[in-house]
């Protein structure tokens, strides 16, 4: 199994806290900013795992996930959704597009740590 996990985030800062934290915990993290290519760059990336912002420039997170589910072999991939917006509609539809799993910023690095762990545990007992 696996340790690359993509993240695709616009704030400096969540990305720094992100990413140090996964990358202490031994993950490869990489990072990308810009929603109207993130398909594009996670298809040539090929992660075990996609940590995606809602609102991001270019493209929203919403119409990246329903662009990746549309692709056979991302299908499965394991999708964190962050947002600044915890509103039940967005959370509704994130669902409905076919998150694996939705968080609220603020979060805390533990929730992070424990839902990118649990979604690989999930994926590579499929």
């Amino acid at each position: 199994m696996g340790r690359h996990v993509l993240l695709i985030e616009d704030e400096p800062n969540i990305i720094e806290a992100i990413r140090f934290l996964l990358t202490r915990d031994g993950w490869d993290v990489g990072t990308h900013s810009d929603g109207a290519d993130a398909v594009e760059v996670i298809q040539a990336a090929s992660p075990d795992m996609v940590i995606l912002d809602l609102m991001l420039p270019g493209k929203s997170g919403m119409d990246i996930l329903r662009d990746l589910r549309d692709i056979p072999e991302f299908a499965g991939l394991p999708v964190l959704m962050l947002t600044a917006r915890g509103q039940s509609r967005d959370r509704e539809m994130a669902e409905k597009a076919g998150v694996s799993r939705f968080m609220t910023k603020p979060f805390s690095n533990a929730e992070v740590l424990t839902a990118v762990r649990d979604l690989l545990a999930q994926a590579s007992r499929k």
